[in-house]
């Protein structure tokens, strides 16, 4: 059985084994820390997640958690596709709740992808994510969820002259959540893909319409040692590059970086001036046919290191310690499912010149395609 009709076939099985995704994460509760987060704040992303079907639980979903601020908050984060129960799920709402901004974003993303001949789904696909600002936002009105799309069927390395596809995804993205296009973006964003090294490769794109309008790049594969500072210069990053020099080079000390990568925002007028940075000591790819399952101590060495800073809540390392473990079975009204977590990546946050945050994003999925 592939991996999409493996989906196909846990949904169907979760489908019977409620309805929202809150359900999902009630049963959950005791394999979380309270000291990741709180009782306070697993409330509010019960109350997120009971906007969205149980059905998502087939497919990567987690939580982004801050690891410099000592409130145990999350924000959470799910996976869809066109073509299954998920992605049918926002179809549906979109249809029937004209005023569901999400469903709509999602429809149009979808729309695109399944036309005839489309050139965004020969680039990313048919999935897309989700981040909810549930801790992050914790006030009445509740912000849209961010959307990224991967490149999932096409790699965009550095070098490869893939510019045009890099425009494709920024204009699906940026129409997609009603945006106007701006000509001056998608350039900036393409020159950010031609000033990669011929290594890296450009892993996703994401817009966030409640936040100050940016399209955020995630590139990987950098040289942990020497390509990050020349790369920042290229592309006329605003902030200090001997900042990020000196934090890659503490880390260094207490790790053995292999490479990094970098989320940057892009602007109709350049680069933003927050940069996002992923210390790598065991280079992956989504492509592996083992990335969800093996490499469960990959980043005890970045935990150890960020142990030395002092804006990191000691709590929240310890906790951490564990958080990626093997394969385990829950049993459900169906029967067995496997359950799979682990830290999908850690990312500094450089501001203002200077390292000022450092978030952890946790992943869980489960499978009741091989859990017999």
């Amino acid at each position: 059985m592939n991996i999409d009709d493996a989906v196909l076939h846990t949904q169907d099985r979760l489908a019977k084994e409620g309805e929202t995704m809150a359900e999902l994460l009630t049963q959950l509760r005791n394999r979380i820390s309270p000291d990741l987060i709180g009782a306070r704040e697993w409330d509010l992303i019960l109350k997120q997640a009971r906007q969205l079907p149980i059905t998502m639980g087939a497919q990567p979903f987690g939580f982004e958690l801050p690891l410099h601020d000592s409130r145990p908050v999350a924000d959470f984060g799910v996976s869809l596709a066109s073509g299954n129960r998920s992605g049918d799920f926002f179809e549906t709402q979109a249809r029937t709740d004209e005023t569901d901004e999400t469903a709509g974003a999602v429809r149009r993303l979808f729309g695109e992808m399944e036309a005839q001949h489309s050139s965004l789904r020969e680039i990313v696909g048919l999935k897309l994510m989700l981040e909810y600002d549930v801790g992050s936002a914790p006030g009445e009105e509740k912000p849209l969820p961010g959307l990224f799309l991967r490149p999932n069927e096409r790699t965009l390395f550095g070098g490869a002259g893939l510019q045009q596809d890099v425009g494709i995804v920024v204009d699906a993205l940026v129409s997609s959540v009603g945006w106007e296009k701006i000509a001056a973006e998608r350039e900036n964003a393409e020159r950010v893909y031609l000033a990669q090294p011929d290594d890296t490769r450009l892993d996703s794109f994401g817009v966030f319409p409640s936040r100050k309008r940016t399209v955020r790049l995630a590139i990987m594969g950098f040289s942990a040692e020497d390509g990050i500072g020349p790369y920042l210069e290229d592309t006329g990053w605003p902030g200090q590059v001997s900042v990020v020099e000196s934090v890659l080079a503490r880390l260094r000390e207490r790790a053995d970086i292999v490479s990094a990568g970098l989320n940057v925002d892009v602007r109709a007028d350049g680069l933003g001036p927050t940069l996002g940075l992923t210390p790598i000591v065991k280079q992956r790819y989504t492509q592996d046919s083992r990335y969800w399952i093996d490499g469960m101590t990959d980043w005890d060495p970045v935990l150890d290191a960020l142990g030395y800073e002092d804006y990191v809540v000691p709590e929240k390392l310890a906790a951490l310690g564990d958080w990626a473990s093997k394969p385990t079975t829950l049993f459900g009204k169906t029967g067995p499912f496997l359950m799979l977590r682990g830290i999908h990546h850690i990312k500094l946050v450089i501001s203002g010149n200077r390292l000022e945050q450092a978030k952890a994003y946790l992943y869980m999925v489960l499978s009741g395609a091989h859990a017999n």
